[in-house]
């Protein structure tokens, strides 16, 4: 599960298919790429012992891009639907914050 806050992702490290370190990666690149590719492995990269990538398919890369866009849409929607048209001008905001 990947969970989205602020643009700051977590993975969760049950959806891993497999993790490599970043020395294992430069040894198989090609065999690593395949799994991703042909076998839909979500596969982490690690470096000292740490998750800093994770390598995937672009079906689910895609697949990531059109939820994003499903969830962008939908706050936009939720945004306008909340909107009461009150605007404020930024030196009032200053004036009020007293900046």
């Amino acid at each position: 599960m990947l969970n989205c806050v602020h643009n700051v992702y977590n993975v969760d490290m049950a959806t891993l298919t497999n993790t490599v370190s970043t020395r294992e990666l430069r040894g198989d690149l090609s065999d690593v790429l395949s799994r991703a590719k042909y076998g839909n492995e979500r596969i982490g990269i690690t470096r000292n012992g740490k998750l800093t990538a994770v390598l995937v398919s672009v079906e689910d890369l895609e697949a990531l891009e059109a939820y994003e866009l499903q969830q962008d849409s939908l706050a936009y929607e939720e945004a306008q639907a909340e909107d009461d048209g009150e605007r404020t001008i930024l030196q009032d905001f200053k004036a009020e914050l007293g900046l």
